[in-house]
């Protein structure tokens, strides 16, 4: 079906852009980019978008002085990861208004983690583009940034990987390592899945949209498998 009319993406994020085409390129998936479509696609406004919100989060993270460097890299991790990007655009419904081929939404394109994660991205690039610094900061801060509390609270903000090797150290006196055992998707679109090994032992698997991202929800399933906590 054909994507939701953009301005009813313009109203419910409060925001008008100056030029359409950007807003319209922020939405426009690869796939799109053929003879029926005049788009650009959306991959280097998600570069410029990431670079974006890293910033936006960082200097927000910055305020508190009381946290270490170490921390404050994970609290940041937890904010601006796919998995965490991706349930942030399935509330804002982004997927509702992306331009994509038949194909790709056949095969679940509207609702895919690494599809959606980009595209607000990429809408971070294009509000950043039209509006300016201090707007795109502010749609950061009011999706994004807010969330820090619940994900702190859901332990999100732990670098599992860490977490699974001091306990596999101390309880098996083994230390773990990770294996890619499947990848999928086209070179922009890619989905890993590793496996974290304890030994010749395959502990539990995860996947992501990078083989760290996989790491990290494998080592997050080991410890679930293993009832560490």
């Amino acid at each position: 079906m054909p994507p939701q009319p953009i301005s009813l993406l313009e109203k419910s994020l409060h925001l008008s852009f100056k030029d359409k085409d950007l807003l319209a390129q922020a939405l426009t998936h690869r796939s799109a980019t053929g003879k029926a479509h005049i788009h650009k696609h959306n991959e280097r406004m998600e570069f410029l978008g990431d670079a974006v919100l890293e910033l936006v989060a960082t200097e927000y993270l910055f305020s508190f002085e009381s946290k270490s460097e170490g921390e404050l890299t994970n609290w940041r991790a937890a904010l601006v990861n796919g998995k965490q990007l991706a349930s942030v655009a399935r509330e804002l419904k982004l997927g509702d208004y992306l331009f994509m081929s038949r194909g790709e939404e056949a095969s679940g394109g509207r609702d895919k983690e690494s599809t959606l994660a980009n595209a607000l991205e990429a809408l971070i690039g294009g509000i950043f583009l039209d509006q300016g610094f201090e707007t795109a900061r502010t749609f950061c801060f009011d999706h994004i940034l807010t969330r820090l509390g619940e994900l702190l609270k859901a332990g999100k903000h732990r670098d599992f990987k860490s977490v699974f090797q001091e306990k596999a150290q101390e309880l098996n006196a083994v230390t773990p390592h990770y294996e890619v055992v499947a990848e999928s998707g086209p070179d922009h679109d890619k989905e890993f899945t590793s496996a974290v090994f304890l030994g010749d032992e395959e502990v539990a698997r995860g996947s992501g949209a990078s083989k760290q991202e996989a790491e990290q929800a494998a080592a997050e399933a080991g410890l679930k498998v293993k009832k560490w906590k």
